[in-house]
């Protein structure tokens, strides 16, 4: 099945997954329990709710993947100092931020 272009890592916060009826959503991966594929593809959520999806199991596993790559490569790149947020800037408040200590500080 082709689907569009993969979103940029930093847009990534849900999977994109379609009904048989050919609607797209978006579901929270970290809510999914476990997906079945009997015939259709069935994802479980902890709470009970369950989609009937056109991808097949592998597929849901994929984007699931990516999307917790993408959150392990964003944690690197700020543990780097690397990181960009593309977000747009939140007005300034008086709080300060505290920094992350570096690994060499620990």
């Amino acid at each position: 099945m082709t689907r569009g272009p993969i979103p940029e890592p930093e847009d990534r916060d849900v999977i994109r997954v379609t009904r048989l009826n050919g609607e797209r959503f978006a579901l929270n991966p970290d809510l999914i329990e476990r997906v079945e594929g009997h015939p259709d593809t069935v994802a479980f959520l902890v709470d009970g709710t369950k989609y009937v999806i056109k991808e097949s199991v592998d597929e849901v596993l994929q984007e699931i993947r990516e999307y917790r790559a993408a959150i392990l490569a964003t944690s690197y790149e700020m543990d780097r100092g690397e990181y960009r947020s593309t977000d747009v800037p939140v007005a300034q408040s008086d709080s300060s931020v505290v920094p992350f200590p570096s690994r060499e500080e620990r």
